[in-house]
């Protein structure tokens, strides 16, 4: 099933983000998942480079942790951790993250969690929020709920999120689409942006 018929089968809703109240979410691009962010990565671009012609606003998260003992749960369910100052969690320069982007660290799934996210989206006047980056079913899907149930719109690029195979991906869209997340593909949202 191409991502078309993915997103024709599984959308509930046919919203469009609206532009003057969009932020884009671009979750952990760092180089510790450079393998599960290399089939999406040209997409991913796109979309910064569309975004920075419109100067909409972006938000980077950067996962990381001080050290594995001050990890919690995420520390206690996974070996491997992502250290802060390491060069696995460095952002992959191809993304030209710049100083104007909000880069939002976090230790956890969720963007929100603990982390002043929230009240930057506020700050900017967000009410809807595309998410991209990865993994899907982990950071993406988690932080696309949070949002939901904090009431902001949810659209989701199902060609600009990965994850380590595509029962895990395909299971994240069916979920969020069902109800929590508009599916959007990088293109289709590029389109939106476009005069």
């Amino acid at each position: 099933m191409n991502t078309q018929e993915i997103i024709q089968r599984l959308n509930t809703h046919d919203w469009t983000p609206e532009k003057e109240k969009t932020g884009i979410l671009l979750i952990d691009l760092q180089e510790y998942f450079r393998g599960i962010i290399v089939p999406v990565l040209n997409n991913i671009k796109k979309v910064i480079i569309m975004a920075r012609k419109k100067h909409m606003p972006l938000f980077f998260t950067q996962h990381g942790h001080e050290s594995a003992k001050k990890s919690g749960m995420l520390g206690r369910w996974w070996a491997d951790l992502i250290i802060k100052g390491s060069e696995e969690a460095h952002f992959l320069p191809e993304l030209n993250v710049s100083p104007k982007d909000v880069v939002i660290p976090k230790t956890t799934y969720s963007a929100f969690h603990k982390t002043g996210f929230e009240e930057k989206l506020k700050e900017y006047g967000i009410q809807d929020l595309v998410i991209g980056g990865v993994m899907t079913n982990l950071c993406c899907e988690t932080t696309a709920r949070d949002a939901f149930v904090r009431d902001y719109r949810v659209f989701f690029l199902v060609d600009g999120t990965s994850t380590v195979n595509e029962d895990f991906h395909l299971a994240t869209l069916k979920n969020l689409s069902y109800g929590f997340a508009t599916l959007l593909t990088c293109d289709r949202f590029i389109k939106t942006l476009k005069p």
